[in-house]
């Protein structure tokens, strides 16, 4: 037995340093175990975390992927809805999912890209090959596919092939509206019509700046009615069918606005479906077409001769035979043989009696009332598709002889329609437009480029001929219309052609206070037993106007009027000015 005394004393500094480590009269052998313990749970924590991340991962993968591909590819963004005047969903957003890959991710690639080419026929194989076998971090392989393209694709269990929901533009309405609301392409971005427009005007920028997102997008109101849009294209179509025509348009337009209140222009397309859209036959004729307008144009010929004060409504003018111009002769359908007045230059459509009017106001005159009512300038709406008018370089009298019924000069139709809504709704020229716009704001916009006085007479000429002219069979009962025709002759291998017509009929409801203006165009018609062989517009385009008339006018809240006198003491009456 050892002396105590024996024992080595331990040096103090260990003595203190135990005792700041362990303290006085504590087991030494549980302290251990409570640290043996402590770092068994500090490990256990920490490989938990990494197995919560792990699991993370493999659950988001698509978001993670999402940003790394908002940085690399284009993603569909989100677009506001596009609606009607009444609030009708024309275009919108759903969330589609979108087949992508991160190559470096995938372990056996020839199988994914035999396993995918399976399940997905429709993929190419050599291009799927060279998207998966880039070293690149993230690839598409399929935008838009079905749910259950999805789900088989989900089951295959592949590392590194993903989903993204992304942003699908949808068009509930189909053909109805197409080439006014036009497309996106792939990634949600506009590329033709409104849709290209709301790019143009703000959403590219937002999308850039990351503010475009749904939750901060209101609707896009349009000035159109889609009922009235329906009824429109709807006989348009008959009439197209029933008069074998190579095409038809039409539009309504509000004359106090500018508002466009249906267009149409067939054939049109599904902007569903794309592809259709590249077809050319399938142009916007309205706004991307320019055409000669026939003897629609013969009612600024007139407005502006009875604007100068030069001519009345009893002006004279020699419609006995042809009229000469060198080796050019001009002649009328109706030809009366002898003097004829303004009243009856309208009423008869007389070539001559234009012609002679336009140059008794002369060359000059003649062109800057053109240029001065938006028919020599290119015409700017919110539809990026318009064409400049095709214009004479050189303007002589044979040219405003020609311009004076329709020939010789080509316009956008919806050209047209805004000049002739400046002759009736009491002078003002209002820039049209497919957005909603009060009578205020049109107002604030107009340009006045005739007398009101001036006005009431081409109200009058086109009411007249409705009801004693060539528009007599689209005089709807109740509805007191007026209108124009116009029968132009196309140009076929450098020669006007007698058989190749494109037919136009401009009406106006009511005529002794103008709210709308109805166009009907019909290219290249034929004859059918109904038209005793005739192809001009009376017997075509101005019955196809009536019908669509007797559909629209209650639509646009018209009530009819029943016993209205004639328009020599309706219209005539209440103006300042008879003569």
């Amino acid at each position: 037995m050892s002396d105590p005394a024996s024992r080595k004393v331990e040096p103090w500094r260990q003595r203190l340093i135990r005792g700041l480590l362990y303290g006085r009269n504590v087991d030494r052998a549980a302290k251990a175990r409570a640290r043996v313990g402590l770092a068994i749970v500090a490990f256990a924590a920490v490989y938990c975390i990494i197995a919560g991340r792990l699991v993370m991962f493999a659950i988001g993968a698509d978001s993670h992927s999402a940003r790394r591909a908002a940085s690399q590819d284009a993603i569909a963004t989100a677009r506001p809805d596009i609606v009607d005047r009444n609030g009708e969903i024309l275009a919108t957003d759903v969330k589609a999912p979108s087949l992508f890959a991160e190559p470096r991710r995938i372990v056996d690639k020839d199988e994914a890209i035999e396993l995918l080419t399976g399940t997905l026929p429709d993929l190419d194989t050599g291009e799927v090959r060279e998207r998966i076998q880039s070293r690149k971090g993230f690839v598409w392989l399929k935008r838009e596919i079905t749910p259950k393209q999805q789900s088989d694709i989900h089951k295959l269990g592949l590392p590194g092939i993903g989903f993204l929901r992304e942003n699908k533009r949808v068009y509930p309405t189909g053909n109805e509206v197409a080439h006014l609301i036009g497309l996106v392409n792939i990634d949600n971005q506009g590329i033709a019509g409104m849709e290209k427009w709301l790019d143009t005007n703000g959403l590219a920028d937002l999308h850039r700046a990351g503010f475009a997102v749904d939750r901060l997008q209101k609707p896009v109101e349009l000035s159109v009615d889609l009922r009235v849009e329906h009824a429109l294209r709807d006989e348009l179509l008959k009439a197209k069918d029933k008069y074998k025509a190579k095409a038809a348009s039409g539009l309504v337009s509000n004359v106090r606005t500018g508002e466009i209140v249906a267009l149409v222009s067939l054939p049109d397309f599904d902007p569903n479906n794309p592809k259709e859209a590249h077809d050319p036959d399938r142009i916007n004729r309205l706004t991307t077409g320019v055409f000669e307008m026939g003897s629609t144009f013969k009612t600024l010929t007139l407005a502006m001769a009875l604007d100068s004060g030069k001519a009345t409504l009893n002006s004279m003018y020699d419609a006995r035979g042809g009229l000469h111009y060198g080796k050019f002769t001009i002649h009328d359908t109706h030809n009366l043989g002898r003097a004829i007045s303004m009243k009856e230059v309208f009423t008869y459509s007389s070539n001559i009696g234009a012609a002679r009017v336009a140059l008794s106001q002369g060359v000059e005159a003649h062109r800057a009332f053109l240029k001065k009512v938006g028919q020599l300038d290119r015409l700017r709406t919110e539809l990026p598709e318009s064409a400049s008018p095709i214009v004479p370089k050189r303007w002589g009298e044979l040219n405003t002889i020609t311009i004076a019924f329709g020939h010789g000069i080509a316009v956008a139709p919806l050209q047209a329609v805004m000049g002739i809504n400046a002759m009736i709704n009491g002078g003002y020229l209002i820039p049209p437009t497919f957005l909603k716009r009060s009578e205020d704001d049109a107002r604030a916009l107009a340009r006045k480029v005739i007398k009101p006085e001036t006005s009431d007479k081409i109200r009058y000429l086109m009411r007249l001929n409705a009801e004693i002219g060539t528009a007599k069979s689209a005089d709807v009962k109740g509805y007191y219309i007026g209108g124009k025709t116009g029968t132009a002759e196309k140009v076929v291998n450098g020669r006007y052609s007698k058989k190749q017509v494109l037919n136009s009929f401009t009406a106006i409801l009511p005529a002794d206070n103008p709210q709308y203006q109805v166009l009907i165009m019909l290219d290249e018609p034929k004859a059918i037993p109904e038209t005793k062989g005739f192809i001009t517009s009376g017997w075509n385009a101005v019955p196809t106007g009536g019908k669509v008339i007797a559909r629209i006018a209650p639509l646009l809240g018209i009530e009819p009027r029943f016993d209205l006198p004639p328009a020599d003491r309706l219209i005539l009456a209440t103006s300042r000015t008879t003569q």
